[in-house]
């Protein structure tokens, strides 16, 4: 995939207000830990995560997606009137149907033309959605998209929790640690042409690979894969082997993304990976040979939030001036399925 006019114009985020730190689940976790004779301390240790954030109770996901939309179109100087396109790649969302995009829609109030709809790509659904705008806007159909998500780990860590008590044995506890990492949040990516604003930064273009032999290893959705009313959902991962066959698709997906990007030797000069932790960050950064100062990481404080993560990192990146003008930035983005894209920036 490459690009000749396509640019992010601004990017817009919210924070989820409530801090959570990794010792407050462990206090809940309290009779798991006395079952299985484990030391507090294991959710920092394992995943270099200290808290992430939570929204409160009863928030609608349009609700925080909506206000990082609004937010990315007052730093652009567009309005809502010149939106093309409404893209919503969260994996949570308000409603089975109809699409989240359309209640955000309705929040920035897009014109009658815009074409609203929702994706779902795991934690790629953002990455994704912006290469669909890219596409329109490549192909003429609009000048300016935005792609938006909202993300809550509340619910899905409450529920798991509350498994881990009834069942505390070590296999559980293995399957959901990587439960236990998420984050809530809401980003906005707002993309144009050249011809309506050339001011932001350049996506040049981008590959993507997929290993979907491996779509087992990571799994969350209606227990017993029953949906409807009153469904339970579950989430569940092998953390090992996602990690491991997960950096080996990042490898050939990296090597093929160096060569369609025709990216000399020294680049990229910066990269922003999805935020997973701090194995998963030391091993993919050691497979691909990138130096860990050319990365920035916010899972730490923030802590996995799924399709939010990696533009959400992006932005604060660019906000304290990690991320400069003419540097060459590959997105790094890999999720359930499993499925990897790489995407290269000019800033």
């Amino acid at each position: 995939m490459n690009y000749s006019k396509v640019y992010i114009d601004s990017f817009g985020y919210e924070l989820a207000p409530v801090v959570v730190s990794s010792s407050d689940l462990e206090k809940r976790l309290e009779p798991v830990y006395k079952k299985m004779r484990l030391n507090p301390g294991q959710l920092e240790a394992l995943t270099g995560i200290y808290e992430r954030r939570y929204w409160h109770h009863r928030h609608s996901m349009h609700e925080g997606a909506s206000i990082a939309a609004k937010r990315a179109l007052a730093k652009s100087g567009l309005s809502a009137a010149d939106i093309g396109m409404v893209i919503y790649g969260g994996v949570c969302r308000d409603n089975i149907e109809p699409a989240t995009a359309c209640s955000v829609a309705d929040c920035i109030g897009v014109g009658s033309h815009a074409v609203v709809y929702d994706v779902s790509n795991a934690c790629l659904g953002v990455l994704t959605g912006m290469i669909q705008v890219a596409n329109a806007i490549e192909l003429g159909q609009i000048k300016a998209g935005i792609v938006v998500s909202s993300e809550s780990a509340r619910q899905i860590v409450d529920l798991t929790i509350d498994r881990l008590i009834a069942d505390p044995t070590m296999e559980a506890f293995r399957k959901t640690i990587a439960t236990m990492t998420g984050g809530s949040g809401a980003v906005a990516v707002l993309l144009t042409a050249a011809e309506i604003s050339d001011k932001g930064h350049r996506l040049k273009g981008g590959v993507l690979r997929n290993a979907v032999e491996h779509h087992k290893l990571c799994i969350w959705g209606p227990d017993a894969g029953v949906m409807g009313a009153g469904a339970q959902v579950y989430m569940e991962t092998d953390s090992v082997g996602v990690l491991n066959h997960g950096t080996k698709l990042g490898k050939d997906t990296f090597e093929a993304f160096k060569q369609e990007m025709k990216l000399r030797p020294d680049q990229p000069d910066k990269v922003i990976c999805h935020q997973v932790g701090s194995a998963h960050q030391k091993l993919i950064m050691e497979t691909l040979g990138i130096d860990t100062n050319k990365d920035y990481a916010t899972y730490p404080y923030l802590g996995n939030i799924g399709t939010v993560s990696l533009p959400l990192t992006a932005a604060i990146a660019s906000e304290r001036d990690f991320l400069q003008k003419g540097d060459l930035v590959g997105f790094l983005g890999i999720g359930s399925g499993l499925n990897c894209m790489m995407l290269a920036v000019e800033w």
